[in-house]
């Protein structure tokens, strides 16, 4: 029965492996990132010039923590995009700022905005109204490793593991090449507040001048990369058919679009960046980011976004490291070195989910194996508890959420990445990331005073009791302390299951 089996199993394979395969990438339109000529002339670029002309070789950098803001400030620049918009994201959600945000491009292209748009396929179920959108003038829609098999994609992990399992977690909106979005938001309604459910505490920054131009040149090699396939070769076109009619009107009637149709009609955003009003912080920024080979396993490691933080941060903190990663799987080696700079008199600080706060639980089993050598090493370690109220804004998160998904850290209170990778060997190894490093004391010493004055209220300090078990304090109302001695807010079989998980050689994949 065994070799009957097996023979049944190979011979399914067999089928669906050359079923399987992609089609060619030949004869792929041509395009690139609107010349700085030409984006000098736009609305934009007039408007940022000034600014930009007194700041020269440093860029313009905004912070956007608040969820509503955050969209709005996506929406609007979308708008004020006259010739050119490039969006990149690892999820968009078929929800209702998703389909906001998608009419908002469809409505730029309707007044001659070329718009490209690359989505990694593992993020994005909307093959009919992506392929309907794709088929308007003005508009191009590629997906990065995509799927052959559309239902159900999961069989994509059987036939091609190695390619399915490499995913493009890069997020960016650059319109006109003069003004950007980065960060670690992704599109959907538990990124913007929209939901009921999980609502993520996240960090968006606008950028203009100098970085500009590599962050649109990174995005036209994503673009023209190995893995971008036009939607129209993956998604029959008979699915077009399928697409909701008129499903940016049912979003805007649905009662929870009232609240971004005031913040739209309430933001004074777009007319303060073309008054030139806005006042960003001008610093020296440099991008980090993969080469998309890595999608496809083909890249060198000195051309990966963990190599380039290496070559910029060649010098190692002297006094102070303070780290915020959702998914924080440091590894042995991670370990070693955060145990070395704490020996050293570096102070560090983490800031992480709590397992009750988590939507990842395996990703936190690949960290709680870890956290008692880290506070043994002197490590400090923060977890976000689910549905903290922070009070009061550092600029950097939020004013509330119920699962931290915000990355950045802060070196000795002079720089500050910001962007999309976690600090785990997902991002390491297998998913393409993007961010900047920035040069902004005042920046990385707003995440140094999140950690004292906003962070303990949000979340648990973990700490070793005297016979070197975990302990969860927890700062109560008045000041009061609340301990817990076990993974407060989950029960016992959650976490018999997570340490379970943090036994098996899983944490490559974490």
């Amino acid at each position: 029965m065994r070799r009957a089996a097996t023979a049944g199993l190979i011979a399914m394979l067999s089928v669906l492996l050359p079923a399987c395969a992609l089609p060619p990438l030949d004869g792929r339109t041509e395009s690139h990132a609107l010349a700085p000529a030409e984006a000098a002339g736009t609305a934009l670029g007039r408007a940022l010039a000034p600014q930009a002309a007194a700041h020269p070789g440093q860029s313009g950098i905004l912070p956007l923590g608040d969820a509503l803001e955050s969209f709005a400030a996506r929406m609007l620049l979308a708008r004020a995009a006259e010739r050119t918009l490039d969006v990149q994201y690892y999820i968009w959600r078929d929800d209702i700022t998703g389909h906001a945000l998608l009419d908002e491009l469809r409505q730029a292209a309707a007044r001659g905005v070329r718009v490209r748009l690359l989505l990694d396929d593992n993020g994005q179920s909307m093959d009919a109204t992506l392929l309907a959108l794709d088929a308007q003038p003005g508009i191009e829609v590629r997906l990065f490793n995509p799927f052959s098999v559309r239902h159900p994609k999961a069989l994509g992990y059987l036939t091609h593991f190695s390619r399915a399992n490499r995913r493009m977690h890069n997020k960016a909106l650059i319109a006109d090449n003069q003004a950007a979005i980065i960060g670690g938001r992704n599109v959907g309604d538990e990124y913007f507040g929209a939901t009921d459910g999980v609502l993520f505490a996240d960090l968006d920054v606008l950028a203009t001048g100098a970085v500009l131009p590599d962050l649109s040149a990174d995005f036209d090699r994503y673009w023209a990369s190995g893995s971008s396939y036009p939607i129209d070769r993956i998604v029959p076109a008979a699915r077009a058919a399928d697409a909701r009619p008129d499903s940016e009107a049912l979003a805007r009637q649905d009662p929870r679009a009232a609240r971004f149709s005031e913040a739209l009609r309430a933001s004074r955003f777009l007319p303060d960046l073309l008054a030139g009003t806005l006042e960003p912080l001008w610093a020296k920024v440099e991008m980090v980011s993969d080469d998309p080979r890595k999608g496809l396993g083909q890249a060198r490691d000195q051309d990966l976004l963990a190599h380039q933080l290496r070559r910029i941060l060649a010098r190692p903190p002297r006094a102070s490291l303070d780290l915020v990663s959702p998914y924080f799987v440091p590894t042995d080696a991670g370990v070693e070195v955060f145990a070395r700079l704490a020996a050293s008199g570096v102070r560090v600080r983490i800031l992480t989910n709590a397992l009750e706060a988590t939507d990842v639980s395996a990703v936190h089993s690949g960290y709680a194996r870890h956290r008692q050598a880290l506070l043994r090493a002197g490590v400090q370690l923060y977890e976000m508890r689910r549905g903290a109220t922070v009070p009061g804004r550092s600029g950097l998160m939020g004013s509330s959420g119920s699962s931290l998904h915000a990355k950045t850290f802060a070196i000795d209170g002079q720089r500050v990445f910001v962007g999309s990778m976690n600090f785990d060997p997902r991002s390491v190894r297998l998913n393409t990331e993007l961010g900047f490093i920035i040069d902004s004391p005042a920046m990385a010493q707003a995440v140094e005073r999140a950690f004292e004055r906003e962070i303990p209220a949000a979340a648990y300090a973990v700490r070793l009791d005297g016979q070197g078990g975990l302990v969860w304090i927890e700062r109560g109302d008045g000041g009061r302390e609340i301990r817990h001695t076990r993974e407060p807010g989950v029960g016992l079989g959650r976490s018999a299951w997570i340490g379970l998980l943090s036994l098996l050689p899983i944490e490559w994949l974490l």
